[in-house]
């Protein structure tokens, strides 16, 4: 297999497919917790949020799992709606910058997370654009942190552009930056 974006070659021993979230949601925060740094407190509340996700029409995850099932990747995304709550923290932001109308008609990526041990050997590419892939909408969105990283580099990659900066979420320590791409993502 060719290499992906990153350091090296995709891992072949990986699969991604359908993932049944809510039956594996510690997992999937086990990994998110350590690719994002989140305390056991955190994880308890994110998991509240993932679970109330899952029950929001169109809502669908994807997973990265090993040989033996060990889950080390997971994306997943639903239809934007303006009056969920993370629409209604970047809109402001983006309506400053003329970008709002990007909330419309968007399948937006609400998290994106791969084990470190598997980063940079294209497992997030492939997840992100199977999602995107199967999503009727004719573009997505997402929030990433507002620096320079692997992911917002990999994120432009596909075709994402800035749509606005230095957003705070409310309890996030650092701002973040929300990104649109026109569907389908673009392939390397």
């Amino acid at each position: 297999m060719a290499p992906s974006f990153g350091a090296g070659p995709r891992t072949p021993e990986v699969t991604v497919g359908p993932l049944d979230l809510a039956a594996r949601v510690d997992e999937a925060l086990a990994v998110q917790a350590v690719a994002f740094g989140l305390s056991a407190e955190e994880v308890g509340v994110r998991r509240h949020i993932v679970l109330r996700h899952l029950a929001c029409p169109g809502a669908r995850a994807l997973g990265a799992t090993t040989p033996d099932g060990r889950l080390v990747g997971f994306v997943y995304g639903m239809p934007n709606d303006r009056a969920h709550w993370w629409s209604t923290v970047v809109e402001p932001y983006l309506r400053h910058n003329g970008t709002d109308a990007w909330l419309d008609d968007s399948f937006v990526i609400t998290e994106l997370h791969v084990h470190p041990s598997h980063q940079g050997r294209g497992v997030g590419r492939e997840l992100i654009t199977r999602i995107t892939d199967s999503a009727a909408e004719p573009r997505s969105i997402l929030s990433a942190i507002d620096t320079e990283s692997p992911a917002r580099a990999l994120y432009r990659a596909l075709g994402y552009l800035d749509l606005a900066g230095q957003v705070h979420f409310p309890s996030a320590p650092r701002p973040y930056a929300v990104m649109g791409a026109h569907l389908p993502l673009r392939r390397p």
